[in-house]
């Protein structure tokens, strides 16, 4: 037997349902008929806040592409696998030759021993090498390296003393220990983002660079050649261009034109220093871009 209730109770509900579905419709209705729509709204992409939002947007893709770089692994060479020699850049013929290699029952023992393997290149020998890892036997069995015109000692020699930071290539950088190759890549990025390093001190600024590796670094590679940035005149610059300077945000631009507003012309770059809030400990990295005449 049907329970008429039940019956009801399911009625009311698709009416419920049809009523609230009306009621969308009609404010639709009255909104559509309510509202001008005749009007363009155009998004003026010229705008300072859209200039500063794109460029903070740029920012953010950078990040994430860095941390989605692939994560290379120390690795013994002598177990690579055809997707692992794919992934290192290894061609088909090298992959091929440490695959016969091992299959004869035979293992790398060096650096030089994979070049001698599978006939990779100098420059991708090079990048492989932070990645090497050989057993501790292995390791005390050859005890210390000694000075040959292989292609791995004459890379070890390349960092010897110290070196220019500005054209430094990541794979140099990543020979310093500790270096990884996303490391390597947000220096060198960060290097482009500032015209070149003018100070040595700016490294310490590279994102998610720890100080003690960036002090390691710095053993090894400085600025060693003088630095010549175009430099901007902070007198007749527009609002992007202050606003593209690495050190300068969207607050501190509309500060910077606003000053300029109200004194009519800067005399020196000293007078930043008398605008509320700017960052005196900035200031040195900042006229670095900037000149007043």
């Amino acid at each position: 037997m049907i329970d008429k209730r039940s019956h009801f109770r399911y009625t009311k509900s698709q009416k419920n349902g049809i009523f609230f579905i009306l009621f969308i419709l009609v404010l639709i209705q009255v909104v559509y008929v309510n509202i001008d729509f005749s009007k363009d709204v155009l998004l003026d992409v010229q705008n300072d806040e859209v200039a500063y939002f794109i460029k903070e947007v740029d920012s953010l893709k950078e990040i994430a592409l860095q941390k989605s770089t692939p994560k290379r692994y120390p690795f013994n060479p002598s177990f690579i696998s055809d997707y692992k020699g794919e992934q290192l850049g290894l061609s088909i013929q090298e992959i091929d030759k440490l695959l016969k290699h091992r299959k004869n029952g035979k293992y790398i023992n060096s650096p030089k021993h994979f070049q001698q393997v599978s006939g990779v290149s100098d420059s991708l020998l090079n990048e492989l090498l932070p990645y090497f890892k050989f057993p501790d036997w292995l390791i005390k069995k050859q005890g210390p390296r000694k000075t040959t015109t292989s292609s791995y000692t004459s890379t070890v020699k390349s960092i010897s003393g110290v070196r220019d930071i500005n054209t430094a290539t990541f794979q140099e950088l990543m020979l310093v220990n500790g270096v990884s190759e996303s490391v390597a890549k947000r220096i060198v990025n960060y290097r482009n983002k500032l015209s070149k390093f003018s100070m040595n001190e700016q490294l310490y600024e590279v994102w998610y660079l720890k100080r003690p590796l960036a002090d390691k670094i710095l053993n090894h590679f400085k600025v060693l050649s003088p630095v010549n940035i175009k430099k901007i005149n902070i007198n007749t610059a527009s609002f992007k261009e202050i606003l593209k300077i690495v050190y300068i945000d969207y607050e501190l631009t509309k500060k910077i034109m606003n000053y300029r507003d109200e004194i009519a012309e800067y005399q020196s770059l000293e007078e930043l220093k008398n605008i509320p809030g700017f960052p005196i400990d900035r200031f040195d990295r900042i006229i670095l871009y900037l000149e007043a005449k």
